[in-house]
């Protein structure tokens, strides 16, 4: 494959490189201090083109395709992992599915919230169905012109933020995936409400709470996708949102290691820069490798994405990999800074926070390993295959 990239997709990374060192950066701090959703760098992402990159032109897009969306997700994320995984909602997971599965109605009225800043939101996650997606027990029951949706859910990304969610729920009481479908939600629909809000360890500015539907009328018009094949369907979709975090996990990587290596170069112990020591040395090297060795993952799932949905196998991949990396990579920049990476003037403590999360959102790395055996190994599980 060429890794050689073209020059307007070297624009599009100098320009969201610019946007995050000149700005994003800069307020990343407020944003993890305050727990507060960074609307105005969500403004400056509308501005600067950042939002609904994948969005076909017919709809006012740019028609992207992932590979220059996840170039934009880690320059943004090396400054401010809140804002990328923005970014990675914004033309990913809910936007791959509608522009894969939607109605031209529903294109026609939810594209246009996504450019203009809104984030939508995936919700899969419930109290007894976490990594077991399929035992989820929220039901959507039809009703005269619609379905009746009841149940709750937790874990979700912009609960209270986002206008639109991609609901998951069973219908007709179907077991198994193959009664799963997803369901269009509009944030101020009659009978959904958002509930408690998670106080979380990093990537604080993002709400991660719970949603609850009590007998909640959604009208047939906002069915995404039935049941039958649409949990696969659903997961096929999804691979896009793990290849974003995986993207995320990277980039904060990147900014954490840069950070080490200019502080190496200007650190003086024993009357030399730190740098010229060979533990640092070495601890800067395999950061490299290992950073390489990530984005290569990330670069090789993205390109052959196309304009489409990246491979299972190649998202379980990427993001196994970039998550546990990040955790190293961000914990050894701390290191190298010694006492001032543990402080709060630096953004070494909240980068290794945020990193964290990746490991465990979008798909523990147990189950990326379970989904890469089962492509490996013979299995019965085929909608993991998706």
């Amino acid at each position: 494959m060429d890794w050689e990239l073209g020059p307007e997709q070297d624009a599009l990374r100098r320009r969201a490189r610019q946007l995050a060192d000149t700005v994003f950066a800069g307020r990343a701090a407020r944003w993890d201090a305050s727990e507060e959703y960074p609307w105005e760098n969500v403004k400056d992402l509308v501005g600067a083109g950042l939002m609904g990159m994948t969005i076909p032109r017919a709809y006012g897009g740019p028609d992207r395709p992932v590979l220059d969306v996840v170039l934009a997700i880690e320059e943004v994320a090396r400054a401010c992992g809140i804002t990328g995984r923005i970014v990675v909602e914004g033309s990913l997971g809910v936007v791959g599915a509608l522009s894969a599965y939607g109605t031209e109605a529903q294109k026609r009225r939810y594209f246009p919230w996504v450019l203009e800043g809104d984030k939508p939101a995936i919700a899969i996650s419930e109290p007894a169905a976490g990594s077991a997606a399929t035992d989820l027990e929220t039901r959507a029951e039809e009703a005269p012109g619609g379905y009746r949706l009841t149940g709750h859910k937790c874990w979700i990304t912009g609960a209270g933020t986002s206008r639109l969610y991609l609901v998951f729920a069973r219908f007709g009481g179907r077991p198994g995936a193959e009664g799963i479908g997803g369901l269009l939600v509009e944030r101020d629909t009659p009978g959904f409400t958002i509930g408690r809000r998670e106080p979380m360890m990093g990537l604080r500015g993002v709400p991660e709470g719970e949603l609850h539907f009590a007998a909640c009328f959604v009208p047939t018009e906002n069915l995404l996708v039935a049941s039958g094949d649409g949990f696969k369907r659903l997961m096929r979709a999804y691979n896009g949102q793990r290849l974003g975090a995986a993207t995320v996990a990277l980039g904060l990587a990147q900014g954490a290691y840069e950070l080490a290596l200019r502080h190496a170069a200007e650190r003086r112990q024993f009357d030399r820069p730190i740098a010229e020591f060979q533990g640092i040395r070495w601890k800067l090297a395999d950061m490299a490798i290992a950073l390489d060795a990530a984005r290569l993952l990330i670069h090789r799932a993205a390109a052959r994405a196309g304009r489409g949905f990246p491979d299972a196998l190649e998202a379980a991949k990427a993001k196994t990999f970039a998550a546990e990396m990040a955790q190293e990579v961000t914990s050894q920049a701390l290191q190298i800074h010694g006492a001032a990476g543990y402080g709060r003037s630096l953004p070494l403590e909240r980068m290794a926070r945020d990193a964290r999360m990746f490991a465990i959102g979008g798909g523990t790395v147990e189950m990326m390993r379970n989904l890469i055996a089962d492509h490996i190994l013979p299995s019965r599980m085929d909608w993991r295959r998706a």
